[in-house]
């Protein structure tokens, strides 16, 4: 038998539920990006003096994922391909918990460095914070160790320049710089975001491996080259792969993560 009974009431409209995310950002994305942290792992680029050990390539990309994915997103997938490289590769590792802390670091600074209205003001709590570090830093090495002040601002060049550069519009510029379309000024924007990011994870771990180690001077003056050495080769390899990942996304239309910045 039929019925001829027309439905009534409110159209209902049915439409597919995007894929699962994290702040905006897919979780396909956030486990491809943390697997390519885990690869770079294994590579070694440097040698830490004060602790030992070596530290990995992937310490290059933990800003730009950051800008990828966003703070949140950026930084769970630095730190669990962080993590599992730890074991993994544990000859890059370091003091684990410590490298994690700082790829986390790195990917939440970079993805903080926003143009908009939008947690525009984050970086000012991010600065105060990161004040507290850069005391402890200072008091333990001058106030408690004898370190001259000089030789100590010398050693931490690397670190208080990236908090100028965070305080001062240069945040800002070099967001407007990766975002732009004239590529020479995006490396210029990548090359400084990462000098600013990674200057910023190495004061948050250089304030506690110091507080374990206590290098003495002569360590100090060893450091004062050897440190933005290291940070410049971060910048340099993280603008390459990043002005290579940036024009390919660009290319290939690939849906970008809600707070991607690129």
């Amino acid at each position: 038998m039929t019925l001829d009974i027309i439905p009534e009431g409110e159209e209902r409209k049915v439409e597919a539920v995007s894929s699962a995310a994290i702040d905006g950002a897919p979780i396909a994305y956030i486990v491809v990006l943390a697997a390519i942290v885990t690869t770079l792992s294994f590579i070694p680029f440097s040698i830490v003096l004060a602790s030992g050990g070596s530290m990995p390539l992937s310490q290059a990309v933990f800003p730009f994922l950051g800008w990828l994915l966003g703070p949140i997103a950026g930084a769970i997938a630095s730190g669990i391909g962080s993590l599992i490289g730890a074991f993994l590769a544990p000859y890059t590792a370091g003091i684990p918990a410590i490298s994690v802390f700082g790829a986390i670091i790195a990917s939440f600074v970079a993805g903080t460095m926003v143009l908009g209205k939008k947690r525009r003001y984050w970086w000012l709590g991010l600065t105060l914070i990161f004040l507290i570090p850069l005391f402890i830093y200072a008091n333990r090495a001058i106030g408690l160790n004898g370190i001259s002040p000089r030789i100590f601002i010398a050693g931490a060049f690397v670190d208080w320049s990236a908090l100028v550069l965070f305080i001062l519009p240069t945040r800002t510029l070099f967001t407007h710089w990766i975002k732009g379309s004239n590529f020479v000024l995006v490396a210029a924007g990548i090359f400084g975001g990462t000098w600013t990011a990674s200057g910023l994870s190495h004061l948050g771990v250089a304030a506690i491996t110091y507080s374990i180690f206590n290098w003495p001077e002569e360590v100090w003056i060893a450091l004062i080259p050897i440190v933005p050495i290291e940070n410049l080769i971060r910048s340099l390899v993280g603008m390459v792969i990043g002005c290579g990942v940036i024009a390919g996304l660009r290319a290939i239309g690939l849906v970008k993560s809600r707070e991607a910045i690129y």
